[in-house]
């Protein structure tokens, strides 16, 4: 019974390895499921005994790279004991992970147009803006901030993180641009410390 289990998460993490070198390098539209079950070896049943349609297979792959973006920022917010250069260090990181061109076409051309606004945002809150309201919260009780909503910054921050990863995508100078958006964050973020 172990064994069926291992043999069937190793199935599926090849298959999702495999449509996510796809999903980055055509885009959603132009993959084809015939070309990742065959690089993978199984049948098309296989893919949606698991998966369901290409959307689903999308879906868990577009979850996999919001968690290794937030794993990164949670990562570089750990290296600093002081909740302010945690915020600050996380932002930062935010910005570089969502960037990273395996990331940039799942996360911010791919997502939002195939899973929907609805769906990219319940993801988007599930895996970025969770911590950040849990670290905007920490600070505001060690009255590193002023005592305004945390609903309210969290999601005018993520907003402006976004558009900023956005921006920067756009652009062939990415670490300088990061910098550029840095800079900007860190005098906005300023006005909400005490």
């Amino acid at each position: 019974m172990k064994k069926n289990k291992i043999e069937t998460e190793q199935t599926i993490q090849n298959l999702m390895k495999i449509a996510r070198w796809h999903f980055t390098e055509y885009g959603y539209a132009n993959v084809s499921l015939e070309e990742i079950v065959t690089e993978a070896g199984l049948t098309r049943g296989a893919l949606y005994h698991h998966f369901r349609n290409k959307k689903g297979l999308f879906l868990a792959v577009f979850e996999a790279v919001q968690k290794e973006v937030g794993g990164y920022v949670e990562a570089a917010a750990a290296k600093s004991n002081n909740s302010w250069d945690q915020l600050i260090n996380g932002c930062q990181a935010f910005l570089e992970g969502a960037v990273e061109s395996h990331n940039q076409r799942i996360l911010l051309i791919d997502g939002p147009a195939v899973l929907g606004w609805d769906t990219f945002r319940e993801m988007d809150e599930k895996y970025s803006m969770h911590s950040l309201k849990e670290q905007l919260q920490l600070m505001r009780e060690q009255h590193v901030i002023k005592s305004v909503s945390v609903e309210a910054m969290t999601h005018c921050l993520s907003g402006a993180m976004n558009e900023a990863v956005l921006w920067i995508a756009d652009h062939l100078d990415q670490k300088n641009v990061i910098e550029e958006a840095m800079l900007v964050l860190r005098h906005l973020l300023e006005g909400l410390r005490r």
